[in-house]
């Protein structure tokens, strides 16, 4: 089996139509092993995508820091939006065990849900951005907030991340209004809390673990540019899907519309 070419034809034991789906670690192995490929193609594109933000934030951040620089990196992150909306749509349809063709899905859902997602997108990394440099100055000794302080932020910054993909969500899946997806996605991170904030921290653990040891860190970008984003996606959406599905009944309504178009 191929890391990009599976071969679906080898014969094997299948997988009964009524087997109930795995839980937990065991689900995210076999999600893993089964789109291992398809992730690493999705994470390729969404990387393109996020690279010039990023790359004007770094250089601002390690080169000369400026104001300019960190207005450019949010303004850069225009296109930020509609690929978190894309990724979100592919690792769901994954979890959906939805086959589909990465490269077509994520193209179509970015280029449907680019403005609307656009505004979320900057917000968000601008968030993301003013986070990291806050840690970063704290541990060079440029800051000197202290432990309540830094705790305080933290907390704010991880309830704004629980809320973060169920916006991206109902862009990907419900035509509401911006104003209508975000009072939703408040409700939603607070009604399922639980999840909510389980799967923010899991998905940090990634960017914790990387902005920490840094400048060490640099070494492994070779590994995030191929995994780093799908997975924390991955590790986010298997808390937040299954209350998401749920509540708007996304997969009961797409089976019910394919098997009206059937008949």
């Amino acid at each position: 089996m191929g890391l990009f070419r599976p071969n679906y034809d080898r014969p094997g034991p299948g997988v009964s139509k009524d087997e109930p789906r795995k839980k937990g670690i065991r689900r995210f192995l076999e999600i893993l092993g089964r789109d291992l490929g398809d992730l690493v193609k999705l994470n390729l594109v969404f990387f393109l995508c996020v690279l010039p933000s990023l790359a004007l934030f770094v250089t601002g951040t390690f080169g000369y820091f400026s104001l300019i620089a960190y207005v450019a990196a949010v303004i850069a992150a225009y296109p930020v939006g509609g690929a978190i909306v894309a990724i979100v749509f592919c690792i769901t349809k994954r979890l959906r065990d939805d086959p589909g063709f990465i490269m077509y899905d994520f193209k179509r859902k970015f280029l449907e849900n680019r403005k609307q997602a656009a505004a979320p997108g900057m917000i968000y990394m601008t968030l993301v951005y003013s986070q990291l440099l806050l840690w970063l100055t704290q541990m060079t000794g440029e800051a000197s907030l202290g432990v309540f302080e830094m705790f305080a932020i933290f907390i704010l910054f991880l309830i704004i991340t629980m809320v973060t993909p169920y916006i991206f969500m109902q862009l990907a899946y419900v035509d509401l209004k911006t104003t209508q997806v975000v009072k939703n996605s408040v409700l939603l991170a607070l009604a399922k809390f639980p999840r909510s904030i389980m799967g923010a921290l899991m998905s940090a653990l990634i960017w914790i673990a990387f902005v920490l040891y840094l400048p060490v860190s640099i070494m492994f970008l070779p590994l995030i540019a191929l995994l780093g984003f799908s997975l924390s996606w991955l590790f986010f959406l298997m808390w937040v899907w299954p209350p998401f599905d749920k509540h708007f009944s996304v997969e009961q309504t797409i089976n019910e519309r394919r098997n009206s178009e059937s008949d």
